[in-house]
This record gives C-alpha cells, sequence and structure tokens, in this order.
C-alpha cells in the first residue's frame, strides 16, 4: 500500500499543464523529451503566476527525466524565466546596440520616472515589473519593448504613457 502512496516531484504539476507538456514533448523524438524543457518551463513559470520556484523546477526536471542543475540551467540563462514573484504585468525593455542607439536609454529613464522604480523592480501595488534585457529580435524597429507577451515598437514617451494608461 505505501508504494501506492509513493509521489514524486513531478506531482506539482497539474493535469492541465501536464497535457500541454505532453503536446510539446510529442513533437521530439521519443529519447528526446528534454528537448520540451522551454515549454515545460514556460508553462509552469504561467501556472505559477509569473515566476518558477526550486520545487517547479525540481518537478520539470523528473517529468523530463532530466538532472535539476540541467533545469536550473535553463530558467537562469534565458530572461524570459523568473526566479522570484513579477508584477501583473512584466515590461522587458531592450538595452542592446539597436535599441540603445536609438533611444532605449530615454525609454528606461521615461518608464523609471513615471513607475517610480528602477529595473529589476516591482511597483508597491504589485502591477509593474521592469526589467532590462538584451536582444528581443525587433532590431529594425528599435527602441522596443515587450509588455507581457507583446513586443511595442519604436517607442517613444508618448507611446508608453499611451501604453500605460491602457494595462489594467
Amino acid at each position: 500500500m505505501a508504494a501506492a502512496m509513493e509521489t514524486t516531484k513531478s506531482d506539482l504539476i497539474s493535469a492541465e499543464c501536464r497535457a500541454e507538456i505532453d503536446q510539446w514533448v510529442a513533437k521530439y523524438p521519443l529519447d528526446q523529451k528534454q528537448s520540451a524543457v522551454m515549454a515545460a518551463l514556460r508553462i509552469m513559470q504561467d501556472d505559477n503566476g509569473g515566476y518558477l520556484t526550486t520545487e517547479l523546477m525540481d518537478a520539470v526536471a523528473d517529468y523530463l527525466d532530466m538532472t535539476p542543475i540541467s533545469v536550473y540551467e535553463v530558467a537562469t540563462f534565458y530572461s524570459m524565466y523568473e526566479l522570484s514573484p513579477v508584477g501583473r504585468h512584466k515590461i522587458c525593455v531592450c538595452t542592446n546596440i539597436s535599441c540603445m542607439l536609438c533611444g532605449s536609454d530615454e525609454v528606461v529613464a521615461h518608464l523609471r520616472e513615471r513607475l517610480g522604480i528602477g529595473l529589476g523592480e516591482t511597483t508597491e501595488d504589485g502591477r509593474i515589473t521592469l526589467k532590462e534585457v538584451e536582444c528581443l529580435g525587433a532590431c529594425v524597429d528599435a527602441p522596443m519593448c515587450q509588455i507581457d507577451r507583446q513586443y511595442h515598437l519604436k517607442l517613444t514617451p508618448e507611446k508608453i504613457d499611451a501604453i500605460l494608461d491602457q494595462l489594467d
């Protein structure tokens, strides 16, 4: 009976998340299910209110038959993953060379002033987290940022204010 009660780390993954992860796993050869790690981390992060815990990363490792360190390496390398709570909206400002040359410093300064927070901080009401990121791949429309999952291009202070005013 004790064996029937045995739990694994991957038991932290809900049935809905398992089903979504399994869709990604099915896209890869049977012996390469770890290839779905990025999607699995995104799914778990979304399900957990926007950030990953060590326990959730361990659950992904267990589910995909990976070592925990391999999952941690992915989660800490890519800027899309968060390891601590973030605001309801996450503003990722690209400050790489194209955006920098086109005014990302001014974008950051305007956001800092408007929101009253610095890079890597969250507003007191938990509404917005401001984050600096490297290239988001929209160099032709610099300066730009990503808010949640939407890109905002050719930013000006006026565009930024209009975007912020539309956020809930």
